[in-house]
């Protein structure tokens, strides 16, 4: 396990933890947080596997953008539900974007990372 996924296993369970206590917003931040925090260790997983290609960079690339637009339609069915539900759209949308841009930076140092490459550049 590289220390990109391990570090956002810990995020998703501090944003779930930060859920947990959020009072009156309690199940839209829960609902926010984890899908969040799913999307994003299936995205860093997927990248890890496609960087096992010939061509690491393009198929992390890839991934990082079907990410995206599943993340996109993630949370438009998730501010459905919980409109539908009566819980607190605001918590969701807390829930879901504060550590979704924390792992979005991550993601983008495990691209910067493979950018980089592991062999030599002459």
């Amino acid at each position: 396990m590289t220390r990109h996924l391990v570090l956002t296993l810990a995020i998703a369970v501090a944003a779930l933890a930060a859920a947990l206590v959020s009072g009156p917003h309690r199940r839209g931040a829960l609902v926010g947080a984890g899908s969040a925090g799913l999307t994003a260790i299936a995205s860093l997983i997927f990248m890890q596997r496609g960087a096992r290609s010939r061509k690491p960079l393009n198929a992390a690339m890839a991934v990082m953008a079907v990410m995206f637009l599943l993340r996109i339609l993630v949370v438009a069915l998730g501010t459905v539900l919980i409109v539908r539900n009566g819980e607190s759209v605001f918590g969701f949308i807390i829930g879901f974007f504060v550590p979704y841009f924390t792992f979005a930076a991550i993601e983008g140092s495990y691209l910067h990372g493979l950018s980089r490459g592991t062999g030599p550049t002459a």
